[in-house]
């Protein structure tokens, strides 16, 4: 059985306490507390109660867990120093927190008068419904009264979008006439140093590093928790300080987060540097992990009984302590005092925290995940930019005006009418400014716009997400391009575990509402492998509360862009809109020239809410459900067989999340018989999720699908082996309508 440690060092410290030796009273607290410090007493004093408030929250979590009241158990024992960071800083300055830095959180509260952080974290260790910021869906530090978003269980996934408010601050000053933000406010990244080494992170402090080089503001700090170890891992002597104390375009201050001195003084000369200089900084705490990695982490299997002693007598609740009493602030007796008053208050609230409701239903639980307000979308999507503007920009003749176009011509255009309308919306991505995308899509926006609200990235797509995340936070209306689909999946967590969860974790008090363009799917002609002619979504269609929008038409593209960017403006939708790039400039359907799927520019008052589908033909015999390259192959496949006498109806879903539930119903039902045709992988692909809604809607006819295969996609003609061709749909389509007439 495992030794409890939480009693151990609770009643260490209590004994440590009855020895220290005590300096000369002191009264004059406005002092510093000690000889060649900024930190006065007064301000250290109050900084003691929070690292002793920050430690009973651990030992009543402990506690708890004991009565099967607690959920989570990752505490910050050791970790205490960081109320430095948070006492150094303002409550106006966004913090994006490890799930260590509850003395940050602690400390910043007492800069907000209101706050209750002690009940807060209570409320939140015991999954209680009245817990203010995820109302018992998660354990988080967070709240909008202390610019504090929720964080989950990070592992540096946070640090790119702290990079982006970062620069979205810079932009926001800039740009607003009234910022919500301070001009000189930053963006404080707390994170330990194990998930300094996570790719996330290292990409994340490049991103700054390199937005300094080319010298662009980006006043972000970064908050190394060094404890030299990860979970049992230990991290190398010296390894943050050689990693990132020499960097050209980091300014780095080390400090002991153990002395509470020391770790003030550090703390406030980084942030200082990173307000003044507005460039990025690093400021690297040392510090302990008292406690284990969490209440189920035995120790003692990978650290022996002497090193776990060592590290608990590096508590940094008793050098405070010493510090204080030694220098004569206040008696040993009245330290002890201060830390038995905070256990008696925090065993009370607890009491009163486990009392509290929980999520009771299904419904509670999903409620803030993706609010929709349909009608305030619809009027936001059909408002347009200011005619004289637009009529300007266009040269005297509306894009309405001009004849049928392509894909690419509509979707470029809707870009621009979008930047008029959305002062606020910024465009990044790699390439997409002065080369205008790799396909041309963004040609001409960054002329038209400028480069900073049109955006060339590094190559990254963490961080091109990340940024995306952070603009969005201080509350601008982020387009980012991710090249190609298979590029998504190398930076997926940033929409998974970070831009989707925000909502849900906040109860919607935070959003970053966003619109992530994405060329993806296949069938590119003398181009392609695997990374460019990627049919892999399954990645994206499990998201909670992610927005799939998939054109194929100009018209559609447009319209729908629209409603992705109102859903983001109104509701704080995550929207991604995916593009399938082999219909980008294609503009003949059945026979070369006739340009038949060139479209025209949809005005103003159009636009095509989620989740409603598009239906092409009213055949009787055969229902075909597709999308993207899908619809361009059926149609040209339904004109074939109704030459051959069989009448088929095709469906475009154009969403792929939310899936037109209705529409498919209505166009299944019409013929009793449905042909799926899905151009991605048979496993992970549309075509699962299709069949299972149609049957989970009553729908009990005839059912067939094609698919490509589960494979990777191969370079040249080779891949027309196994992804959906148009002589596929036809054989399937015959066999369908045939097996109906027996």
């Amino acid at each position: 059985m495992a030794v409890n440690r939480a009693g151990i060092v609770d009643k260490n410290f209590v004994a440590h306490l009855a020895g220290l030796p005590e300096g000369a009273p002191r009264h004059g607290l406005d002092a510093p507390v000690r000889e060649g410090t900024s930190l006065s007493a007064r301000l250290a004093l109050a900084m003691y109660q929070t690292q002793v408030e920050s430690r009973h929250l651990d030992l009543a979590a402990r506690a708890l867990k004991a009565r099967n009241e607690c959920f989570y158990t990752i505490g910050s024992s050791g970790h205490e120093g960081n109320a430095a960071v948070a006492a150094a800083s303002r409550p106006t300055d966004p913090a994006f927190l490890h799930y260590r830095s509850g003395a940050f959180y602690i400390q910043r509260a007492r800069q907000v008068p209101g706050s209750s952080p002690l009940f807060d974290v209570l409320l939140g260790l015991a999954a209680s419904s009245d817990e203010p910021i995820a109302g018992g869906r998660h354990k988080v530090f967070g709240h909008a009264d202390l610019e504090i978003p929720p964080q989950t269980s990070t592992i540096a996934s946070h640090l790119p979008k702290a990079v982006g408010a970062a620069l979205g601050l810079v932009d926001v000053a800039r740009t607003a006439e009234e910022a919500d933000y301070p001009r000189d406010a930053i963006v404080i990244c707390t994170f330990g140093d194990a998930s300094a080494n996570h790719s996330t992170a290292v990409g994340a402090i490049n991103h700054a590093e390199w937005q300094a080089q080319r010298g662009a503001d980006c006043p972000v700090l970064f908050a190394c928790e060094d404890n030299g170890i990860g979970i049992s891992t230990p991290t190398p002597e010296g390894w943050i300080h050689a990693n990132f104390g020499n960097r050209a375009n980091l300014g780095y201050v080390q400090g002991d987060g153990l002395d509470l001195a020391d770790a003030y003084d550090a703390a406030e000369a980084a942030v200082r540097w990173v307000r003044e200089h507005r460039r990025p900084g690093f400021l690297h705490l040392r510090t302990v992990r008292l406690l284990g990695h969490a209440g189920s982490d035995v120790e003692t299997t990978y650290r022996t009984p002497a090193e776990i002693s060592a590290v608990e007598a590096m508590d940094p609740l008793i050098r405070t302590a010493a510090l204080l009493v030694g220098e004569g602030w206040i008696r040993a007796a009245d330290a002890v005092a201060i830390y038995e008053d905070a256990r008696t208050r925090i065993a009370a609230l607890a009491e009163e925290a486990i009392r509290r409701p929980k999520l009771r239903t299904a419904e509670e639980v999903i409620a803030p995940l993706g609010p929709r307000s349909p009608e305030a979308v619809r009027a936001e999507a059909t408002a347009a930019a200011d005619p004289e503007a637009r009529l300007a920009h266009w040269g005297g003749e509306s894009p309405e005006a001009d004849k049928p176009r392509h894909l690419a011509v509509q979707i470029n255009r809707a870009l621009h009418d979008a930047m008029l309308k959305y002062p606020h919306m910024r465009m990044m991505g790699e390439d997409i400014g002065k080369k205008g995308g790799v396909y041309h899509l963004t040609a001409d926006l960054q002329k038209r716009f400028g480069a900073d609200r049109v955006i060339d990235t590094l190559l990254d797509e963490q961080s091109i997400l990340g940024m995306a995340l952070g603009h969005a936070h201080v509350g601008l209306l982020p387009v980012p391009e991710i090249q190609y689909l298979a590029y998504f999946h190398n930076a997926c967590d940033q929409v998974r575990g970070e831009a989707c969860s925000l909502q849900y974790f906040s109860q919607g008090q935070f959003q970053n509402g966003m619109v992530v363009r994405m060329a993806g799917y296949a069938y590119q002609k003398g181009f392609g492998g695997h990374f460019h002619n990627d049919n892999s979504i399954a990645a994206l269609r499990d998201i909670p509360g992610l927005v799939i929008a998939s054109p194929a038409r100009g018209d559609d593209a447009a319209a729908m862009l629209r409603t992705c960017l109102a859903m983001a403006e109104v509701d704080g939708a995550v929207c991604l809109f995916m593009e399938p790039i082999a219909l980008y400039m294609t503009k003949d359907l059945h026979d070369d020239g006739d340009g038949l799927w060139n479209s025209d520019y949809p005005p103003a008052g159009h636009h095509v809410p989620p989740g409603s589908a598009r239906l092409y033909g009213d055949g009787q015999d055969l229902t075909i459900l597709t999308w993207a390259n899908g619809l361009y192959m059926s149609l040209r496949a339904q004109k074939r067989l109704e030459a051959e006498g069989i009448r088929a109806r095709v469906l475009d879903l154009r969403w792929v999340a939310p899936l037109p539930v209705a529409d498919m119903l209505e166009a299944a039902g019409a013929t009793g018989n449905v042909l799926v045709v899905d151009e991605c992988r048979r496993t992970g692909g549309l075509s699962e999720a299709i069949y299972t809604a149609l049957v989970d809607g009553g729908y009990r006819g005839k059912l067939a699908r094609v698919a490509g295969h589960d494979v990777y996609i191969p370079l040249g003609a080779a891949a027309n082996l196994v992804l959906v061709q148009e002589a596929d749909i036809l054989v399937a389509a015959r066999a369908a309508v045939a097996s109906g007439e027996h």
